[in-house]
């Protein structure tokens, strides 16, 4: 049975609705894991940062370093989240926009 395009607008909505809440939901928490690793405080150009967050993304997914984030280090962090820190100066790579 075909669905009216009234109904199928109407579930767009909702979905677009699920998938911004949704949306909020994983930059809070990224946003609190960065807190609590000092990142707040860091000045550093937001294309670097991204560049460094998809560099942990990569990490991540390819299997690498799994492992690794599993050690408590005490303070709410994890092992990987203290190596995921870069020196000032140090090459984040290159990015697309921020």
């Amino acid at each position: 049975m075909k669905k009216p395009s009234s109904r199928i607008r109407e579930e767009i909505a909702r979905l677009q609705d699920q998938l911004k809440q949704a949306e909020t939901r994983e930059a809070e928490r990224i946003g609190r894991i960065a807190l609590k690793a000092n990142l707040g405080n860091i000045e550093i150009d937001e294309a670097e940062l991204q560049a460094a967050f998809e560099d942990i993304a990569k990490r991540f997914r390819g299997g690498k370093g799994a492992a690794i984030g599993k050690k408590d280090l005490g303070d709410g962090r994890t092992a990987s989240a203290s190596s995921a820190t870069q020196s000032p100066g140090s090459d984040a790579g290159a990015s697309s926009e921020a």
